[in-house]
């Protein structure tokens, strides 16, 4: 497998901030996508766990086209009855208290550090901080990068806000060291599953001493579900699987279906925190993204999505692990649900994610040599086997090739 030529920018009037392969999308339904030359694709993706419905899903569509022809945009200095009706079902689901609404996972997480900060200094803490992870991912701002745990990002953007003790995933003793060294510290805040790097749970056990040492301490336990939450791992939140809640869940990615939306779900002893004045947003809460918002979680319930993506991701599995047992080269297959990666022993980056297309399967790659698969919730049996078939091959000529 050898790399493919670099083709010509397709669109030489747009920042060149992404590594593109030479596809443009132009239509889709269920989990199948075309592009502008007509061919199909696969799509094990979802827009990076965002099409929680798939692709012009049929109770959808005509939801959003109704409130589309009704009211877009409504600033916040009125009320907009759709936010109660979202944030209502979000507290139900979370077992929380109440919402903050946004437009992406990066705001949530600016807003959730916010948070963090108030509850310190209304304790009397000057300079509070709070503990971050490697290899976590938490956005792009100057705040979320400085947070994130991947110094790749982080380079050229100092200098980064202080504030932050980091510590490695899934080792509470690292946490205890944390607390004895930096009394400053209001709260842990990490990816139930790291995302971008490289599908990494948060074992249960290890969730549930946090959520010990955070009540303990006082502090707050913030949980970034932007990537692992609204139904991907089979429970609404990936954190359920613990039997704990967190005091704060920044929420985005799968919960517009792709209409771009955030949100923070704050429990009791973060709700009151930010009053007036201390946050805001002109397109935060919008009718359009909470009509997205209260239709998705409706078709999830309806449409039996949770336990499909719980059955979907252990086929999935199992069928990939079945087809690549005994290759070299394959380390190991992580995460939960249909949240997926599959570690190689090498980078792998955009060979295989390019090779993918070319098969007619969209996949990306992280942390350079995990492929990670997030297929919509909506996929079917005979859709995962069909995934399986077209990486598997793929991925054993890549290895073979090394």
């Amino acid at each position: 497998m050898t790399a493919a030529p670099a083709p010509s920018a397709p669109m030489p009037h747009v920042m060149n901030t992404y590594g593109r392969l030479p596809v443009a999308l132009s239509h889709g339904r269920g989990c199948r996508v075309w592009d502008t030359e007509g061919r199909e694709y696969l799509d094990a993706l979802a827009g990076i766990a965002v099409n929680t419905l798939g692709h012009a899903h049929p109770k959808l569509v005509p939801a959003l086209q109704d409130q589309i022809g009704k009211l877009i945009h409504s600033c916040n200095y009125y009320q907009v009855p759709l936010q109660e009706q979202l944030a209502a079902k979000l507290c139900e689901i979370s077992g929380l208290d109440s919402v903050f609404f946004c437009n992406s996972g990066l705001e949530a997480n600016e807003a959730a550090l916010k948070i963090a900060r108030k509850f310190g200094h209304d304790k009397g803490i000057e300079r509070p901080e709070i503990i971050v992870y490697e290899r976590a991912f938490h956005g792009r701002s100057i705040a979320t990068l400085s947070a994130t745990g991947n110094p790749k990002v982080q380079a050229g953007f100092g200098p980064l806000v202080e504030g932050f003790v980091r510590v490695p995933l899934n080792d509470l003793a690292a946490v205890e060291e944390a607390a004895r060294t930096n009394p400053n510290v209001v709260a842990v805040f990490l990816e139930t599953i790291q995302g971008e790097g490289g599908i990494n749970p948060a074992r249960s056990e290890y969730l549930q001493g946090l959520r010990r040492i955070c009540d303990e301490r006082d502090w707050l336990l913030m949980l970034d579900e932007v990537q692992c939450g609204l139904g991907r791992t089979g429970q609404w939140f990936a954190h359920q699987w613990a039997g704990i809640r967190p005091d704060v869940m920044p929420l985005a990615k799968g919960l517009g279906s792709g209409v771009p939306i955030g949100a923070v779900v704050a429990g009791p002893r973060a709700a009151k925190v930010l009053g007036p004045g201390n946050h805001g947003t002109t397109f935060g809460g919008n009718p359009l993204a909470m009509r997205a918002g209260v239709e998705t979680l409706r078709i999830m319930e309806e449409d039996g999505l949770l336990a499909n993506a719980h059955a979907m991701g252990e086929l999935l599995r199992a069928e990939l692990q079945r087809a690549l047992a005994g290759t070299a080269g394959v380390v190991e297959f992580r995460g939960q649900g249909l949240m997926l990666g599959i570690e190689l022993d090498r980078p792998c980056g955009v060979l295989i994610a390019r090779a993918a297309q070319e098969a007619g399967l969209l996949i990306s790659v992280t942390a350079d040599r995990v492929i990670r698969l997030l297929p919509p919730l909506v996929v079917t049996a005979d859709e995962v086997r069909e995934i399986v078939a077209r990486l598997v091959p793929l991925v054993q000529a890549f290895l073979a090739e090394a």
